[in-house]
């Protein structure tokens, strides 16, 4: 089951979702060859999928090894005859992983914002970092064309300032400011902020709890402890962010 898992989230929320997202930009432009690297790339990560999932669905992935191939160099086996792979090592790049990670989160808080503001697909929004780190920005600036195109931006940057307004949501140290006031209610955006801060709240009671328990702080071991406290001050700080940001929305209403 846990195999299974691992296989379809890799294939469907990785690969699928964001992967081919990420390509069609590169796809689309002139550097050939960029084009033909991405091709090939997204062509072998293609076929480990089927190599991965073949257990779990033999059929369906035999049918399309054969059928991919017909497109490409011809197979020298039937997948169910192909060989297991042993990646090692020489695929990991937590650097790398880190910062696609990190974009991908990103877009993914800016399409929740959007969605609940009722933001209109169309329109071409701003988007702000306040207090962001070094590395956010670097990150920010390297990917910003790809950013926009998936947000719906219209341009993305650096502020010390907040104008009015605002919709504002928390990424790692960052403050992600949407400047919405004249596209979304604002009554329903201090709703969205009032939720969240009660969420964090309600974490925060459930981790004072455990670690008002003398039994499990004498018994648990002491980096499991350390961990609830570092939890908790995430969550505090959070809250702190949300609560900043309900005052200065309530202050522009």
């Amino acid at each position: 089951n846990e195999a299974a898992n691992g296989a379809y989230t890799f294939t469907w929320r990785v690969f699928c979702d964001w992967y081919v997202e990420f390509m069609k930009p590169i796809l689309n432009g002139d550097d050939a060859a960029a084009i033909a690297e991405t091709r090939a790339t997204c062509a072998w990560v293609l076929d480990q999928c089927l190599i991965l999932l073949h257990p779990f669905m033999p059929f369906m992935t035999e049918e399309l090894w054969q059928r991919l191939g017909e497109h490409g160099p011809a197979r020298e086996t039937m997948l169910i005859r192909a060989s297991w792979p042993d990646y090692g090592a020489s695929l990991i790049n937590a650097p790398a992983a880190a910062e696609m990670a990190w974009v991908i989160r990103l877009v993914s808080d800016i399409r929740s914002v959007r969605s609940e503001m009722n933001v209109p697909a169309g329109a071409k929004i701003q988007l702000l970092l306040k207090g962001a780190s070094d590395t956010s920005l670097a990150r920010l600036e390297t990917h910003q064309d790809l950013i926009l195109r998936l947000a719906r931006l219209e341009s993305a940057g650096a502020a010390d300032t907040i104008p009015e307004g605002s919709v504002q949501s928390v990424l790692d140290e960052a403050t992600l400011i949407l400047p919405l006031a004249d596209v979304i209610d604002l009554d329903q955006e201090k709703a969205r902020l009032t939720k969240e801060i009660a969420k964090t709240e309600k974490e925060i009671a459930q981790i004072e709890k455990k670690l008002g328990n003398d039994k499990f702080v004498a018994n648990a071991p002491d980096h499991v402890v350390q961990e609830q406290h570092d939890r908790k001050a995430g969550y505090q700080e959070t809250q702190s962010k949300l609560k900043d940001a309900l005052a200065r929305l309530s202050g522009a209403a």
